[in-house]
């Protein structure tokens, strides 16, 4: 096994969202305050370009003993398979990372504005990556039929 990892935030998400809740991510607009004691305005340039970008994130609220290391039912839905916890997006993951592709709205000095991030005010953020399409799947993608079901109202309004 490799050493410990230690990650330090570069931001925090500020949201009008307090608490994590399953569905209507879509229209949510946040913004990520980066760190002006790491960051300075040359760490953003050119972001503005990208149309979205991929924030890395921790998922800081969940607490050690709902950490799921094995399978389980997708938010508890009996009538979806039972997956591993590496074969869902589900948040009590045992690293606790989160990831998103967002819309990209703004940036505006050490505030980068966003629209569809599934974090919580507060939320650290531990990356930031412009959407290149070249980095997207290539080839067909496949996948079961229940994270369609699943995902039905993650973004809608």
């Amino acid at each position: 096994m490799s050493p410990e990892i230690r990650l330090k935030p570069i931001g925090l998400v500020r949201s009008p969202r307090k608490e994590a809740i399953d569905d209507r991510w879509g229209k949510i607009v946040s913004t990520i305050d980066i760190d002006p004691g790491q960051f300075t305005l040359e760490s953003l340039a050119g972001l503005d370009a990208f149309s979205h970008i991929e924030l890395i994130f921790h998922f800081h609220a969940v607490p050690d003993d709902k950490i799921e290391i094995g399978a389980r039912h997708p938010r508890n839905r009996k009538d979806w398979p039972k997956v591993g916890i590496f074969a869902q997006r589900g948040k009590n993951r045992p690293n606790r990372l989160g990831l998103s592709v967002c819309n990209l709205l703004k940036v505006e000095g050490l505030t980068v504005t966003v629209e569809g991030l599934d974090a919580i005010d507060g939320t650290p953020v531990l990356d930031i990556k412009p959407y290149i399409k070249e980095f997207a799947p290539r080839g067909q993608v496949t996948q079961p039929d229940w994270p369609a079901e699943l995902m039905a109202g993650y973004y809608s309004d």
